[in-house]
């Protein structure tokens, strides 16, 4: 904050990937930077199973409302890209792109000079990549990822653990990349596609279809 307070940063989801932005935002935190954890927040008090940190959930979204003043950034603790932007575009039009801050582990190695990271973007452990890199609007790309130059991706994407993106590559809106999959050179995915863990794509995915496979092939329904 331009005050040099903290700022407290609610986690939106209560799951394991929820706590693997608790761990990128106290990783932050011990680097220097002014943030602190501050709860989980879920949509449905009554969904919480036996998986969630139901000891740290400070209250259902009901609760970003009554208690603005113990909060100040919003983060996405969401493995499932459908669900991130529907979630991204329900709470944006009352905490504007403000409350989202990029979170970007120190342990990533990346050009930031040329890399353009949008509100909502999440970095973990690991992420290498190289020059001229774009990251739409609450996209994360999860531990051990390489992304090459000149790579492209859109809003509420997901990219597993291990993934490789090539040169070049677009990645529209939505898209679900899994653990350990390889996207060729100048490759698209289309918005809400799926590539499956391990696949490797070599041409074009389009929108909204499952890839699986060495090389990645359509799913047949």
């Amino acid at each position: 904050m331009a005050d040099g307070r903290k700022r407290r940063v609610l986690v939106i989801g209560a799951s394991g990937q929820a706590r693997e932005v608790r761990f990128v935002i106290e990783q932050l935190r011990a680097a220097g930077q002014l943030l602190d954890f501050a709860g989980y927040v879920v949509s449905d008090l009554g969904k919480l199973g036996d998986l969630d940190s139901r000891g740290e959930v400070v209250g259902d979204f009901s609760y970003l409302r009554t208690h603005r003043d113990r909060f100040e950034a919003l983060a996405l603790g969401i493995g499932t890209p459908a669900i991130r932007m529907r979630i991204a575009d329900e709470l944006e039009r009352e905490f504007g792109a403000e409350f989202w801050p990029p979170l970007v582990h120190p342990s990533v190695i990346i050009d930031r000079q040329t890399m353009h990271a949008a509100h909502g973007v999440l970095l973990c452990q690991g992420v290498l990549g190289t020059v001229n890199l774009s990251f739409g609007p609450h996209t994360m790309v999860n531990s051990g990822c390489t992304i090459g130059h000149e790579t492209s991706i859109g809003r509420g994407c997901v990219i597993n653990p291990g993934a490789n993106l090539s040169g070049g590559v677009v990645v529209e809106d939505g898209v679900l990349i899994g653990t350990g999959a390889q996207v060729l050179q100048y490759r698209r995915i289309g918005r809400g596609a799926t590539v499956g863990a391990g696949a490797v794509v070599t041409k074009d995915v389009a929108s909204g279809i499952t890839v699986v496979g060495v090389p990645a092939r359509p799913v047949e329904v």
